[in-house]
């Protein structure tokens, strides 16, 4: 077990790091001038001034040092101060992320729920329906997210005032967001799961299975669901840290504050700090997500415990 573990720290270490220094450098090619942001624009302080606040951030430092600096203080995750904020970006960060977590939580159980039912109504049998859920699930996913946003605030924002236009406020808040980004992501989870159910349903252990008598229900239930649930698992593992990360669209759409807020300001703004301590965010969120997978691997299929003991 050690050297497994051994190795999982490494790529974790090296996706961190690769992270890090592709977002740094991706920064500091951005054009504008960090010094006229800190200050609040182009010629409003003078030239010592301009130096002082050079000095204080360490941007008038050689690049390598300043990529030194910054890899060392973020393994102790000290990101730095925020320059549109002027608080710890660690602080900025955690202050957007509970509302994030809330609509990238409920869109994904909601996404996971409708995905299962369609799937299991449509795997292997009743195939008009079966096209017909097909047909849908490509039209949402030719669909871009703040389309179905858009739509969604003309019909039940304007037009019949059932919910608000904007805000965190309640539940009441939550449902449109929600409903615009598990959408998409039901659509390409039950495509997934649909295709493993029916692949499943044509293997020899299925053919065993109903020569005993079991019914159809069942054998999806009990056994293909299980066959058919890894793939899925990777791609809602996946589906979860992209939501995660990139809520930007929903959250601007439905003016909503969370990461998706915070990150477009930070690029408009050039906020460095900001932008650096968000890209490690993602990338660590990708990485506890594939940690997750890997050990809900071992408890759904038994010949991954057996051939790891």
């Amino acid at each position: 077990m050690i050297r497994p573990a051994i190795q999982r720290a490494g790529i974790v270490f090296g996706v961190l790091w690769g992270a890090a220094t592709i977002a740094f450098l991706a920064v500091k090619l951005i054009p504008g001038d960090p010094v006229a942001i800190l200050s609040g624009g182009q010629n409003i302080v003078d030239a010592a001034q301009r130096a002082a606040i050079s000095e204080h951030f360490g941007l008038d430092r050689p690049l390598i040092v300043q990529y030194v600096n910054y890899l060392g203080h973020a393994l102790t995750g000290d990101f730095g101060v925020s320059y549109q904020y002027r608080q710890s970006v660690t602080e900025v960060i955690a202050e957007a992320l509970g509302p994030t977590l809330q609509l990238a939580g409920s869109a994904m159980a909601v996404a996971l729920l409708f995905a299962v039912a369609i799937s299991l109504v449509t795997a292997g049998r009743h195939q008009k329906l079966r096209a017909l859920a097909v047909g849908f699930e490509l039209v949402i996913l030719s669909t871009p997210v703040y389309w179905i946003g858009i739509v969604l605030l003309s019909l039940f924002s304007f037009h019949w005032q059932w919910f608000p236009v904007t805000g965190n406020d309640g539940l009441r808040a939550l449902i449109l967001p929600v409903i615009a980004l598990s959408l998409p992501l039901a659509a390409l989870l039950a495509q997934v799961l649909r295709d493993g159910l029916e692949e499943a349903l044509v293997q020899p252990f299925a053919l065993t299975v109903r020569a005993r008598g079991v019914s159809e229900t069942v054998l999806i239930l009990r056994h293909g669901l299980r066959h058919a649930a890894l793939a899925s698992i990777t791609l809602s593992g996946t589906l979860l840290a992209s939501v995660l990360g990139g809520s930007i669209l929903t959250e601007t759409v439905f003016g909503r504050s969370g990461i998706g807020q915070i990150t477009l300001q930070a690029i408009k703004t050039h906020d460095m700090p900001l932008v650096l301590g968000l890209v490690m965010f993602s990338a660590l969120i990708f990485v506890v997500v594939n940690l997750i997978i890997d050990g809900l691997y071992l408890l759904i299929d038994p010949r991954l415990r057996k051939a790891g003991a």
